[in-house]
């Protein structure tokens, strides 16, 4: 017999938050399904899919593009062959500029507009 702790004859002891419970959702988490809102944002004010693979990472890359002044919040790696385009979301840099999680939001979806308009060529001020 196991002589775990079930003092004063209550049980045993459970998790604080049960799995399905948004306590136990980690911020790099929700991060993640931010990215993903905004992707599905920006696919239907363009119609169609995006037609590229989403990632996150947590800081950029310490050598940044010549085109890039300051810190990347995000970047769009080209298709090559048979790989697709990818889109790289930074989360440290964004989540560091919001003040709140709507403003968090807002900066997740203006940084993914902006990468996806210059991928097809267009204005990023038309999907926003």
């Amino acid at each position: 017999m196991s002589t775990r702790r079930d003092r004063r004859g209550r049980g045993m002891r459970g998790p604080l938050a049960w799995p399905p419970l948004p306590a136990t959702r980690t911020r790099s988490a929700a991060f993640d399904e931010m990215v993903l809102d905004a992707a599905e944002e920006l696919e239907r004010k363009l119609g169609h899919e995006l037609g590229l693979e989403l990632a996150v990472e947590e800081v950029p890359p310490s050598d940044p593009a010549p085109w890039e002044h300051g810190i990347a919040l995000g970047r769009l790696f080209p298709a090559e062959r048979t790989l697709p385009a990818r889109l790289v979301v930074y989360r440290r840099p964004i989540t560091q500029r919001a003040v709140d999680e709507t403003d968090l939001a807002a900066i997740v979806y203006e940084v993914m507009a902006e990468q996806v308009a210059r991928m097809l060529g267009r204005d990023p001020d038309d999907l926003t």
